[in-house]
């Protein structure tokens, strides 16, 4: 059935884990941005080009908000450890701007223009929402704020790749299903939601489940609007 859900499977936490919790929680807002038809379109190819323009622009302003949130999760880890392994994200973050300016380069953006281009209000609301959870809470409240976008992504290759309708020869949007389906990045996923899970153990998960959870909702859902943003500007 078009735009059905493919079946799929998924490690991401531990059964009955903290993250587990969260996404069942808002199984609808899950679903919602997950197996958005902005995704469904890049598993099919028939996303409109201006729509991934659109978002690997205003993408490329997110990473530089998700590297100062990271940067925020140093000054809020719990141990020298986490210190050392959020400086290490930050490094790659950066390092990710560069590449994401090159790709974009291939799909007829010059660097010019994504750094001139002004944040959308989707963009906006998203890593501000983010980096306000971080101010006003602690490393956990930050990390769940943070997961919907590193578990999400992987979770979205996951279920293209498990899609009967996946345009598999020929989709121009190969290259970014490639890019989050790869092992490396599924492991940098699969470690983001152990985190939650471990955060959850050490930093009360279970007692401060309500907020947590609505925290994780407002970001799937800003997730999704991330998605609708390229949609929208393509109709205009």
């Amino acid at each position: 059935m078009p735009g059905s859900e493919p079946r799929w499977e998924t490690d991401f936490g531990a059964p009955g884990g903290l993250f587990r919790r969260l996404r069942a929680d808002c199984a609808a807002e899950w679903q919602a941005y997950t197996w958005h038809p902005f995704v469904q379109g890049l598993s099919d190819g028939t996303l409109p080009l201006a729509a991934f323009r659109t978002y690997l622009i205003q993408d490329y302003l997110f990473l530089i908000h998700f590297a100062r949130a990271k940067a925020l999760a140093v000054f809020k880890a719990e141990s020298i450890e986490a210190m050392r392994d959020k400086t290490a994200s930050i490094a790659a973050i950066l390092s990710e701007t560069l590449l994401h300016l090159k790709y974009c380069e291939g799909w007829g953006i010059p660097e010019a223009e994504v750094r001139a281009t002004p944040e959308s209000a989707e963009t906006v609301s998203y890593t501000r929402y983010v980096i306000d959870r971080g101010l006003a809470g602690d490393i956990l409240d930050l990390e769940v704020a943070l997961a919907p976008c590193t578990v999400g992504y992987g979770e979205v290759a996951l279920r293209i790749l498990a899609d009967p309708r996946r345009r598999a020869a020929g989709n121009p949007y190969q290259s970014w299903i490639d890019a989050y389906g790869a092992e490396e990045y599924q492991k940098l996923a699969r470690a983001a939601a152990a985190r939650i899970d471990a955060l959850g153990e050490s930093h009360g998960g279970s007692a401060r489940f309500a907020m947590l959870s609505a925290t994780y909702r407002e970001a799937a859902r800003l997730e999704a609007r991330f998605w609708q943003q390229g949609f929208d500007a393509a109709a205009r």
